[in-house]
């Protein structure tokens, strides 16, 4: 079992940054992708940024490129994401999730492992 839990939301205005953070304990050693997801109300649970096991390879949805930055701490078992210049469209509920494998990164379904969710708002 892998167990995950995200910090640092909160409200921001429009153009402004945060930083989210998930701390990963357990069986760490059985995931090789981990990344954040997110669900607005009324929507799907949509992959955001994804990263594999040792920052090899990134994968991120087209809408937070260049805006947003996935990074991960191995010895700290602990994942980040930079958010810069928010818009009122990333609000939502950040998941932190964690997959054996990573044939389809952001896809939700491939994803055994995840936190609780932390809110994010962005203003106008």
């Amino acid at each position: 079992q892998v167990q995950l839990v995200e910090s640092g939301g909160g409200s921001v205005q429009a153009g402004g940054s945060l930083r989210l953070s998930c701390a990963a304990s357990g069986y760490t050693s059985t995931y090789y992708c981990i990344g954040w997801f997110r669900q607005a109300p009324g929507t799907g649970r949509e992959g955001v940024a994804v990263i594999s096991r040792g920052g090899r390879n990134t994968y991120y949805d087209d809408s937070v490129k260049d805006r947003f930055t996935i990074s991960q701490d191995n010895a700290k078992n602990t994942l980040y994401l930079q958010m810069n210049t928010l818009k009122p469209e990333d609000t939502a509920v950040y998941y932190c999730a964690a997959a054996r494998w990573c044939y389809s990164p952001l896809r939700s379904g491939e994803y055994a492992y995840w936190g609780r969710g932390i809110q994010v708002t962005v203003s106008t």
